[in-house]
Order: C-alpha cells, then sequence, then structure tokens
C-alpha cells in the first residue's frame, strides 16, 4: 500500500478533446456513449496502394478563435490538435483569463505542460522529403523543423497562454498520452507546481504512416467496406487496429489549489504504474505480467486493490494477442467480474494520444456513473471472457475507474481515478 500520505491529492478539473467523435469533450462523450463509430474511408492521403484503407479521420477541425492564422503553417496538424484540446481543457478549468487570453499572472510560475505524441510530425516530415526530392533543400520552408518537433506542441501551449513552468514532451508509443499525466502527477506531489496541463496527441493519417503499419500486418484490412465494423476489440473477427488521430489533454490540479480557487472538480487522480516488458517490440507477454504489474502499481499508489475498481477503460486495441494478453492482467487483479469497455472500437487507435482520451473517458464515467460500450462485440472470443459492456453503455455505481495503456517496446501504464 501507499505509503506517502502526506503528498497532495490530485483533482482533475478540465477535460479536452478532440477524435473522429468530435471537436469538444461534451461531443466526445455524447457519441461514445451512444456507440457512434468514428471510423471512415481514408481521404487525407493516397491509400490506393495500401491495403488498409480506413482510420479514425477528424471530418470537421476547426482552429479559428484559438490558434493565429499566422501560426498555423508553424503547426503540424498533431500540434493544432493538441493545441484545441489544451485550449477547451484550460477553458473548462477556468484558467484563462479574458482579457489577454492567457492563465492568471499569479499562476504562471507554478504551471507546467506535458503534452507527448508517440510519432510527432510524421505528415510534415513526408511533406518536406517530397518537397527536398522534388524542389531541391532550398524550397523547404523554415518552420520545417519547428512544426514536427513533438515537444513543440506543448511548447505552442506554453507560449500561447502564459505557462512558465515545466514543459516536457514524453514519448513512449502508445503510451504516452498516460506517461505525460503520471509524469504530471509526480511533479504536483514533489510540491513544484499547482497545475499542469497534462496529455497527447497524434495526427499521422498519411500513407508513410499507414503503408509503415500495414507493412507490419498490424492494421486490420478485412472490412474497407464497412469501416464502422473493423475495429472490434474481444471479438473473435478482430483483424488489427485501426489507426486514429485526436487529442486529449487534462488539467490536473493540487486539491487545495482547486478548492481555495472554487474550481469545478470532475474526479480525483489517485494512482500511477508504469512498468516494461523486457520481452518483444511490438508483441505483449502472453500472459499479460507486464500489464499486470502496472495496474497493481497504480492501485497500490492510490492505496485501494483490484476488489475496489468498478469499470476499466481498456487499452485493447482489436488485435488478436494484445485484447487476450490484456484480459489475463485485468482478471488477475480485478477477477473477471468487473465492467471493462474499450473505446477503441469507436475512436480508433489513436496511438501517442490514445492514453489521454482514454483517461478522460475513465474520468467522465466516473463524474456520471455511467460506462462507455465495446461496439461490434458479435462474437466475444472465449479467450477474452470479460464482462466487456457488449454494443451498449452501462450506468453503473462507480466510485474508482482504471485507465490501461501499452505500447510498441513492451512499455505499460496505468491511471486510477476516483469520484469526486
Amino acid at each position: 500500500m501507499n505509503s506517502q500520505t502526506n503528498r497532495p491529492r490530485i483533482a482533475i478539473t478540465g477535460i479536452g478533446l478532440v477524435s473522429s467523435l468530435g471537436q469538444s469533450t461534451q461531443e466526445n462523450w455524447q457519441n461514445v456513449l451512444a456507440g457512434q463509430s468514428g471510423i471512415r474511408t481514408v481521404t487525407q492521403c493516397d491509400i490506393s496502394n495500401i491495403p488498409a484503407k480506413i482510420a479514425g479521420e477528424i471530418d470537421t477541425f476547426s482552429t479559428e478563435g484559438i490558434i493565429p492564422p499566422k501560426d498555423l503553417k508553424k503547426c503540424d496538424r498533431f500540434i493544432q490538435i493538441g493545441w484545441v484540446a489544451a485550449h477547451e481543457a484550460l477553458t473548462q478549468a477556468g484558467l484563462i483569463e479574458a482579457e489577454t487570453g492567457k492563465i492568471l499572472e499569479e499562476l504562471q510560475n507554478r504551471t507546467g505542460v506535458i503534452l507527448g505524441s508517440g510519432i510527432g510530425g510524421l505528415t510534415e516530415i513526408q511533406k518536406g522529403c517530397k518537397t527536398l526530392s522534388e524542389r531541391g533543400v532550398g524550397r523547404l520552408s523554415p518552420f520545417f523543423i519547428p512544426s514536427i518537433l513533438i515537444n513543440m506542441l506543448g511548447g505552442q501551449v506554453s507560449m500561447a497562454y502564459g505557462i512558465k513552468g515545466a514543459n516536457m514532451a514524453p514519448v513512449s508509443a502508445c503510451a504516452t498520452g498516460t506517461h505525460s499525466i503520471g509524469d504530471a502527477m509526480h511533479l504536483i506531489h514533489n510540491g513544484t507546481h499547482d497545475v499542469i496541463v497534462a496529455g497527447g496527441s497524434e495526427a499521422c493519417i498519411c500513407e508513410l504512416a499507414i503503408g509503415g503499419f500495414a507493412a507490419a500486418r498490424a492494421l486490420s484490412t478485412s472490412y474497407n467496406d464497412t469501416p464502422e465494423k473493423a475495429s472490434r476489440p474481444f471479438d473473435k473477427g478482430r483483424d488489427g487496429f485501426v489507426m486514429g488521430e485526436g487529442a486529449g489533454v487534462l488539467i490536473l490540479e493540487r486539491w487545495e489549489h482547486a478548492v481555495a480557487r472554487k474550481a469545478n472538480i470532475i474526479a480525483e487522480l489517485a494512482g500511477f504504474g508504469q512498468t516494461g516488458d523486457a520481452y518483444h517490440m511490438t508483441s505483449p507477454l502472453e500472459g499479460g505480467e507486464g500489464a499486470q504489474r502496472a495496474m497493481e502499481q497504480a492501485l497500490a499508489d492510490a492505496s485501494l486493490t483490484g476488489t475496489d475498481v468498478g469499470y476499466v477503460n481498456a487499452h485493447a486495441t482489436s488485435t488478436p494477442p494484445g485484447d487476450i494478453a490484456e484480459c489475463k492482467a485485468i482478471k488477475a487483479v480485478c477477477g473477471d467480474a468487473v465492467p471493462v469497455s474499450s473505446t477503441k472500437s469507436m475512436t480508433g487507435h489513436m496511438l501517442g494520444a490514445t492514453g489521454a482520451v482514454e483517461a478522460a473517458f475513465a474520468v467522465l464515467a466516473l463524474r456520471d456513473q455511467i460506462a462507455p460500450p465495446t461496439i461490434n462485440v458479435e462474437n466475444q472470443d472465449p479467450a477474452c471472457d470479460l464482462d466487456v459492456i457488449p454494443n451498449q453503455a452501462r450506468k453503473l455505481n462507480l466510485n474508482v475507474s482504471v485507465s490501461n495503456t501499452f505500447g510498441f517496446g513492451g512499455t505499460n501504464a496505468c491511471l486510477v481515478f476516483k469520484k469526486a
């Protein structure tokens, strides 16, 4: 059990979400509870020679009133999406002054930003390589390098809102967003910060990314004609993950600080765990031991046990081995009766953003006492013998929720949230 009894509690006071399900927290949450799929045929790039032709592509996205037009050419799409999500989270938390458009001056030095990405500006890299090949080095944009750097998401948000504390960008593949939130938790615990803008963003729907994952045989290819059916975690018909794009940002705040300024506390971040498999580049340990240890570590950090958990937002990407390994881990920690769902069945897999987006869903489940479904469960895999909340959201009496995230390289991370 956790012995750090004097460490500050951490409140969640703001959420920002952008995904194929919408450009706001409310729109994303409504659509995920309704079981709405955001998977569609790719339009952003030429996929004619790639076997995977679908993705969780954002079809409506606006930066108007948030990102100055002069800055758009300096930002890859992942920066733009993450910036918009950060703006919503900061606004929801009541941290932006109307007159200046920045956070309160007295908060700036003790507010940080930790926003990561698994891949970063791959779309701009692909464009830059084409420009170099076809037009020469002299035609490269002077903003090419700043536009692709993963840490420039946090850099742009820091400059836009006057955030002068820590400015970092974790990179841990698909666990990036979760690690960002965990790192933010530690900074508040050590007393150097009162507020952290934390999360992740990803937008690499381009030939290079889709072609690369397709070459690794990681993507679903059997449902190109029925995109909404393609992402099907826990179902026997799953054949790989579906690429998605999006961003998730949480405002973490020292509890007493949030109370003092009368902020709306949505939930409490209570625990964080992180482990490594030391096993394989892309596949998890078959028994899910690495995931299990991350969950156990996060629950111990929160002074809780698996029996306290009322809902798990699973990493479950719709890959045959990954879903089974995670189910084994969840059963080992929480038993086989705990309600579990994979919202990737609707959003697709947003890589470095997915942990933060799904953490937000775990928080919103606590707030509204309802868990989103796993859609496309038509013939549940007997090896995934958990209560996967098939096809329809479910009202629950929730006090504790968990969000799991795992990534290439054998990285595992877990967050535990408590009802406010």
